[in-house]
C-alpha cells in the first residue's frame, strides 16, 4: 500500500512537470497560447475563456489517465505477488494434512526469495491481498469515458445528472454561428444549477462536422448541435428543416415550427433515425456568395467552381456551375490556391472572419438559397426517452431562448460590416433580377422532383406551403413594403 501511495505521488509530480511547461505568457496564468490564439494582436476575453475551458478539460483527461496507469501498474505487480502466495498456500494445505493440530502454524513455508514466513502469516498475506486486489479493481474506471454518464460538476459543487459530450458543426471561435451553442451550453448549466452539463467539442475533435447525425444516432455521442442540410445525402427531406430556396423568412420559419406542425413533421421524420430534434439556433438570410469576378448574367454562372451546400447547391449546378462541398474551415485555403472560384458559407460576419474578402471581393446578395438557416440540437432517441420530464423540458427552454438571442445577434451585426466594405476592398453587389428569376424557377422545379421521389420530402413540402399560403395574408397587409 505505501508504494501504491507512492506510485501516485509520481503521477502527481508528473503531472506538475508537465503542466509546467505550458508557462510562457504571464498575462493568461502562464499558459502558453496556441497559435491560432497568439498570432492574433489582441484576443477577446471570450476566446481567451473558451480556450481555458478547453485547456483545462484535456489535462483533466490526461492527468486521470496517467493516474489509471500508475495504479494499475502498481496493483499488477501486487497481484503477481498474490499468486506467489498462492502457491505458498498450496503447500501450506499440503502440509497440514500431514502435520499434528498443535503444531499447525508453527511450520515454515520458504518463499522464492529465500526467506521463511509462517503458515499463520502467507494465509494472512493471501487475505490482505486478495483484499487489496478486489478494492483496487472497483476503484479502476475507464480511461476513455462514456458518451453519456452521470457525474459531479465541479464548477459550482451541485450534483450533475446529465453530462453529455457534444460535438458542435461550427467552430465556437466563428461569430453567430459558434457562439450559439456556448450560449445554449452555458444557459443550460446555469438555469438546471450545473444538474445539465454540456460539453462542447470543436468538430472534427471527437466527430467529422458532417457526421454529426450519424454518430448521435448510433450512440457514439449522446447529442450534437448541427445543420441538418447535412444529412441530404442520406435523409433527402432534411433540407427542407435546414433551408430552402426562396423559402420562408427566419420569423415564419419558426411560427410554422411552433404552431404550423413543423416540430411534428421534423421529429417523425428524425425518429426513423433514431433522432429526437430540437430546433435551436436561427439566423436570417446569407449572402449569395463570394465571387473572384462580378456576376452579370446566366452565361458568368456556368462553369462556376464553387462550393454550396444545401438544395442551392442542386439549383446553382443545373444551371452549369461545378458545386463541391466543404466545411467551413477548409473554405479559405480552397479559394485561395484557386480549387474553387467562389463560395457560399454564411453571415456576412462570419464570412469576413475567415477571410473570404481577401481573395473573393465581390459579395453578392440577396442571400436567394438560405432565407433562414436553422440548426437543431439533435439527442439519440433512447437517451431522450431516458430522461425524465424537467430535463426534457429544461433543453427545450435552452433552445428556445437560444433561437431569440441567436436571431438578434445575426441581425445586429451584419449592418456595421458591410459598412465597412468599402475600407477593405469588398464590393456589395445585388444579383440581376433575371439571375434571380431564372433561380426561382429552376428552384420550384427541383422541389417538385424531390417531392416525386420521396414522401417525406413531399408531405413537409406540402405543410410549409400552405402555411406560407395562409400566412400571406397577414403579411402581406400588417408589414410595411419594403420599399416604402
Amino acid at each position: 500500500m505505501i508504494g501504491l501511495k507512492f506510485s501516485i505521488c509520481q503521477a502527481l509530480q508528473l503531472a506538475k512537470l508537465e503542466n509546467g511547461d505550458r508557462s510562457a505568457d504571464s498575462r493568461y496564468g502562464g499558459r502558453k497560447l496556441p497559435a491560432r490564439l497568439s498570432s492574433k494582436k489582441g484576443i477577446t476575453h471570450k476566446q481567451y475563456i473558451l480556450y481555458e475551458q478547453d485547456l483545462f478539460f484535456h489535462q483533466s483527461r490526461k492527468f486521470k489517465a496517467l493516474i489509471v496507469f500508475v495504479t494499475w501498474k502498481k496493483l499488477s505487480h501486487i497481484l503477481t505477488h498474490t499468486l506467489h502466495v498462492g502457491t505458498w498456500l498450496l503447500t501450506i494445505t499440503t502440509r497440514s494434512e500431514q502435520a499434528d493440530h498443535t503444531n499447525f502454524g508453527r511450520e515454515f513455508v520458504t518463499t522464492s526469495d529465500g526467506k521463511r514466513i509462517s503458515n499463520r502469516a502467507a494465509l494472512f498475506a493471501v487475505m490482505v491481498a486478495f483484499i487489496v486486489g478486489i478494492t483496487g479493481s472497483l476503484a479502476i474506471r475507464p480511461v476513455h469515458a462514456p458518451a453519456y454518464e452521470l457525474s459531479q460538476n465541479e464548477g459550482d459543487g451541485q450534483p450533475a445528472r446529465i453530462k453529455w459530450r457534444l460535438p458542435v458543426v461550427f467552430q465556437t471561435t466563428m461569430p453567430v454561428l459558434g457562439e450559439n451553442p456556448v450560449y445554449l451550453t452555458d444557459a443550460i448549466r446555469k438555469a438546471s444549477g450545473g444538474a445539465i452539463d454540456l460539453q462542447v467539442f470543436e468538430p472534427g475533435e471527437i466527430v467529422p462536422a458532417f457526421s454529426i447525425t450519424d454518430a448521435v444516432r448510433d450512440g457514439k455521442v449522446p447529442a450534437g448541435y448541427t445543420w441538418l442540410g447535412y444529412d441530404q445525402g442520406k435523409i433527402p427531406a432534411s433540407p427542407l428543416i435546414a433551408a430552402v430556396p426562396f423559402g420562408m423568412e427566419p420569423w415564419e420559419y419558426s411560427a410554422w415550427w411552433y404552431h404550423g406542425g413543423g416540430r411534428e413533421l421534423t421529429e417523425s421524420l428524425y425518429i426513423l433515425y433514431n433522432l429526437h430534434p430540437i430546433y435551436c439556433g436561427m439566423t436570417g438570410p446569407e449572402t449569395a456568395g463570394w465571387f473572384r469576378r462580378r456576376i452579370d448574367s446566366l452565361e458568368d454562372v456556368q462553369g462556376l467552381k464553387i462550393r454550396f451546400a444545401g438544395l442551392g447547391g442542386r439549383v446553382i449546378e443545373r444551371l452549369g456551375a461545378s458545386v463541391t462541398m466543404l466545411p467551413g474551415g477548409e473554405i479559405f485555403q480552397a479559394l485561395e490556391k484557386g480549387a474553387i472560384d467562389a463560395t457560399e458559407f454564411a453571415l456576412p460576419v462570419v464570412d469576413q472572419a475567415l477571410g473570404f474578402n481577401r481573395v473573393a471581393p465581390y459579395n453578392y446578395y440577396p442571400g436567394w438559397h438560405q432565407p433562414f438557416t436553422s440548426s437543431h440540437l439533435v439527442v439519440n432517441l433512447d437517451i431522450w426517452r431516458s430522461l425524465n420530464a424537467a430535463d426534457q423540458a429544461m433543453l427545450n427552454l435552452g433552445c428556445t431562448a437560444a433561437v431569440t438571442r441567436n436571431l438578434a445577434q445575426a441581425e445586429a451585426l451584419q449592418g456595421e460590416v458591410i459598412q465597412g466594405f468599402a475600407e477593405i476592398g469588398v464590393s456589395a453587389e445585388i444579383l440581376p433580377e433575371a439571375l434571380l428569376r431564372e433561380l426561382n424557377r429552376v428552384s420550384d422545379q427541383i422541389l417538385e422532383e424531390e417531392a416525386a421521389k420521396d414522401a417525406n420530402f413531399a408531405e413537409i413540402l406540402a405543410s410549409q406551403r400552405a402555411f406560407r399560403e395562409q400566412y400571406a395574408e397577414w403579411k402581406s397587409r400588417a408589414y410595411l413594403p419594403r420599399d416604402f
